[in-house]
């Protein structure tokens, strides 16, 4: 069977980290060992993570400073992980798992989505569901992404925002596919978007240089169904995407042009088909 590691980033996370740990810890399939980024907490999060170290055998944890809350530094914080899993000279497994601090997992999750992978070896990266709502990529945590694939072609989260979709779009790039397992359960304890209202589903929409249709169809699927960010989300995702100046340089900042060119060029097939597709069904 294959291996995973897990990464989980949390910060004044005391009402949810207990469970989100031990949903990881008593998965069927567990983890060779689970990396925590407590970044800067000031509740009683330290002190449970203390507690948890002392009762499972296989968690690291990195304290970070207090800098305040700032999500930019959670994909720094996976970068952190990652290079301490290296300098470590921890277990090499062949696939990383992206929890968070407020999801539970079924009991069954990883094993659901190794199998899933074994059976298909062109997944890149794939993940269980949350709603009943059919997704095509993954989303939100419970991701599991492809060692092999990460090593060489990437290595490292790219520090600017939309590095979940820069990362999905990497793999389409290469050939390989993003899929999501819908009988594989998690839950969020904590309600999408309470921390960032979607902001940066808009504006990385912006910098990963989305096409404009590609944008206005996801707008209207996301208000159609309600889901998965509700209609508010969808409102502000879309208008974050039109109003959003990126900046010179650093996290806030455009995707380099070749990284464009190629999601672009992925949205213009996929757009190509969706027209192909309602042009066959017209027909029939």
């Amino acid at each position: 069977m294959s291996t995973y590691f897990a990464i989980v980033t949390c910060r004044n996370s005391e009402k949810d980290i207990e469970m989100a740990i031990n949903s990881l810890a008593n998965q069927s399939l567990k983890p060779r060992y689970i990396i925590i980024i407590d970044d800067g907490s000031k509740d009683g999060t330290p002190s449970i993570l203390n507690n948890l170290k002392n009762r499972i055998d296989n968690i690291y944890i990195i304290t970070n400073p207090d800098y305040g809350y700032d999500v930019r530094r959670i994909v720094t914080n996976w970068n952190k992980a990652l290079k301490f899993a290296e300098d470590m000279n921890l277990e090499k497994t062949d696939y990383h798992m992206i929890a968070t601090d407020d999801t539970q997992y079924e009991v069954q999750y990883a094993e659901k989505i190794l199998n899933y992978f074994s059976s298909n070896n062109s997944v890149a990266i794939a993940s269980g569901n949350y709603d009943k709502v059919t997704y095509s990529a993954p989303h939100g945590a419970g991701r599991l992404v492809n060692n092999a694939f990460f090593s060489a072609h990437l290595k490292y989260y790219p520090e600017k925002m939309g590095y979940e979709s820069a990362v999905l779009y990497e793999a389409l790039e290469y050939g390989f596919k993003c899929m999501v397992v819908p009988d594989a359960r998690f839950i969020h304890t904590r309600q999408l978007g309470s921390n960032h209202h979607f902001y940066e589903f808009g504006a990385s929409m912006r910098t990963l240089g989305y096409h404009p249709i590609f944008a206005v169809g996801r707008f209207l699927q996301y208000f159609l169904l309600g889901k998965p960010i509700g209609r508010i989300g969808a409102i502000n995702m879309l208008y974050y995407y039109l109003s959003y100046k990126p900046k010179q340089v650093g996290y806030d900042s455009m995707y380099d042009s070749v990284t464009r060119k190629a999601i672009r060029n992925i949205q213009k097939r996929r757009i190509a088909q969706k027209f192909r597709l309602l042009r066959e069904d017209t027909k029939s």
